[in-house]
């Protein structure tokens, strides 16, 4: 051993505030998710509760959602071809086939045909109310969860520090930092889960709302596509001569 290296070894275990040896007592720990998550109490569990209905309405939202987005291309030119050709009954069967909004919009303007076409634009409006009432259903319960996940969590940092104070109060002169750390979990892991919670039905919530979008606009470009055909100079000369 060389000079150098004894007074470094002097120095290491003299001098104070010298770097401590690592032992297995003061290595640092880490701490797992599920054990974090714990350590926040009973409002972690109502948090873990309305992020599990949040995602089942996201992915049952989004199964209907894009199964009613989907229908034939050629849907209103076939339509077309069966109204100006006088086989109602033929466009009727050709949309219950389709079973989407936009032809139960239709088939109910279909049903109509005959009528003054204010009328059959009142019948298919109200049908269009009802699709989209339904294609709607449970997105206001992800936008409570998207503003309350996060008010939650907030009363879960009122409670935790509540149990912290409540605990320094009762430890008198002996305050011990163990005795403040659960209540501080909580406080900062119930906040920490809310907002999460929060964010991801706040994302939810949105991108549901834009498909829903993109499916009303289809219907409502369809049933404009289907009273222009009511009002095509063909279909009137054909149905003035019916009369």
């Amino acid at each position: 051993m060389n000079l150098l290296s004894v007074f470094a070894q002097v120095a290491t275990d003299t001098l104070p505030g010298a770097a401590p040896q690592l032992t297995p007592d003061n290595v640092e720990q880490s701490i797992s998710l599920w054990e974090m998550a714990t350590k926040g109490g009973w409002i972690m569990i109502v948090l873990a509760l309305l992020s599990v209905i949040c995602i089942y309405i996201f992915i049952e939202r989004i199964l209907v959602i894009r199964q009613a987005g989907k229908e034939d291309p050629r849907f209103m030119d076939r339509i077309k071809d069966y109204i100006q050709s006088g086989e109602a009954k033929s466009a009727l069967r050709y949309c219950q086939g389709e079973n989407t909004p936009s032809a139960r919009m239709i088939e109910r303007g279909i049903t109509r045909l005959g009528r003054p076409v204010g009328d059959i634009q009142t019948a298919i409006e109200n049908v269009g109310n009802i699709e989209v009432a339904r294609l709607e259903k449970g997105l206001p319960v992800v936008a409570t969860i998207a503003a309350a996940a996060p008010m939650i969590g907030f009363l879960g940092t009122v409670t935790g520090m509540v149990k912290a104070f409540y605990e320094m109060a009762n430890a008198g002169n002996n305050i011990d930092i163990t005795l403040l750390s659960g209540g501080i979990y909580e406080a900062m892991i119930t906040t920490v889960g809310g907002l999460v919670v929060g964010i991801i039905a706040l994302f939810a919530y949105n991108y549901l709302v834009s498909c829903v979008d993109k499916v009303v606009n289809k219907m409502e470009s369809k049933s404009v596509e289907f009273m222009d055909i009511l009002n095509t100079p063909d279909y009137m000369v054909d149905k003035h001569k019916n009369d």
